[in-house]
């Protein structure tokens, strides 16, 4: 592992269905409030569309969608957590986000050979702190989706 993982590296965490998942702090560029999300045609089931943000417009992917969860109504709680990938921003729509947490690197494990398939490649490791399971993703995998999009936004 990097010596960021033996010092322990800062996570955003957040909330999708009951569960908490993670990213590191230095991919994730701002967190927001989510107010207006416009629809695009012909998109994938988890992009939810196109959100504003900071001049920029970005695609916003629904994770609750992505990892299979029903859809709910945002609500108060709601947050785009917006992410750099491969240089281009995306936002990823979580049930709550509210946490900053330093994970020490012998609290994180690789994600167990029975959560092979779909939902196994979004997940990086899994970290516990005390009796907290915490879900630390692959954000490149996660993302993957919105590629697409992603081209047509910058045009």
């Amino acid at each position: 592992m990097s010596n960021e993982h033996e010092t322990g590296e800062t996570f955003v965490l957040f909330e999708i269905a009951g569960t908490t998942y993670a990213l590191p702090s230095r991919d994730v560029r701002q967190l927001e409030m989510i107010e207006h999300i416009t629809p695009v045609p012909n998109a994938s089931e988890a992009v939810e569309g196109v959100v504003f943000s900071r001049g920029q417009v970005i695609p916003a992917i629904s994770l609750r969608t992505r990892f299979g969860f029903p859809k709910i109504e945002f609500d108060v709680r709601s947050r785009l957590i917006v992410v750099e990938v491969n240089g281009r921003n995306i936002g990823l729509i979580a049930d709550a986000a509210h946490e900053f947490k330093r994970i020490p690197a012998d609290a994180i494990n690789p994600p167990s050979e029975n959560l092979e398939g779909t939902s196994g490649k979004y997940l990086q490791a899994i970290a516990t702190l005390g009796s907290r399971i915490i879900l630390l993703l692959n954000l490149p995998e996660v993302v993957k989706i919105g590629e697409e999009i992603e081209t047509e936004v910058e045009n």
